[in-house]
């Protein structure tokens, strides 16, 4: 649904929420994504990464569709930058040495039990996960699997730890585990040439 050119926009977007937002007293910046694609309510996030090192740096979203694209995009950009409780806000002099990658996710759909069969429910790379029990909440993006070459038991297990349960917590019955799948489009260098980022064949 989402094109490369759409992905471009969206990314190169993002940069510039952000750079608006640190330089210019946090002033918000009106955006012409007026394509309908944009107004459509849609989970979605924002990952920055530091380059060349491709470290961690923030990341922030909405699971759910509960804004329209356009409006999760720029709360959540500024949100990465400036409040990922696990980093320092982003200065502005970071943005040359950042890398803006925008993830876009289907509608999270809960795995049918029972917990042993869970694993076959998943593919690495294709499927990102939610997992849930009661008021603890951890999400996990589809690529993040595959960078850390986890296998399917382990990706659940470290969703789990996202959401601050034990690692086996997925096999209690008040846990539940959800799965989505994510368009993601990346800067290739800060500021540079924009990619669909595919992690499965098919």
């Amino acid at each position: 649904m989402y094109t490369l050119e759409d992905g471009t926009c969206l990314v190169n977007s993002t940069r510039k929420i952000i750079t608006n937002y640190l330089k210019n007293n946090k002033n918000r910046i009106q955006l012409n994504l007026s394509n309908k694609k944009f107004v459509k309510k849609v989970g979605v996030f924002v990952t920055l990464n530091t380059y060349p090192n491709n470290n961690l740096r923030g990341c922030i979203g909405y699971p759910e569709p509960v804004l329209s694209l356009k409006d999760s995009l720029e709360q959540a950009a500024i949100a990465a930058a400036t409040n990922d409780p696990r980093f320092p806000s982003i200065h502005r002099k970071e943005l040359d040495s950042i890398l803006i990658e925008v993830s876009i996710l289907t509608n999270p759909e809960i795995l049918p039990g029972p917990p042993s069969g869970y694993v076959h429910e998943i593919e690495i790379g294709k499927h990102g996960l939610i997992v849930e029990n009661r008021s603890n909440r951890g999400l996990l993006l589809p690529q993040v699997a595959t960078e850390e070459e986890w296998d399917k038991e382990e990706f659940i297990s470290k969703t789990c730890i996202k959401a601050g349960l034990f690692p086996d917590a997925w096999h209690d019955k008040n846990t539940k585990v959800y799965r989505f799948q994510a368009v993601i489009f990346s800067e290739i260098t800060p500021d540079g040439k924009v990619v669909e980022k595919r992690f499965y064949e098919g």
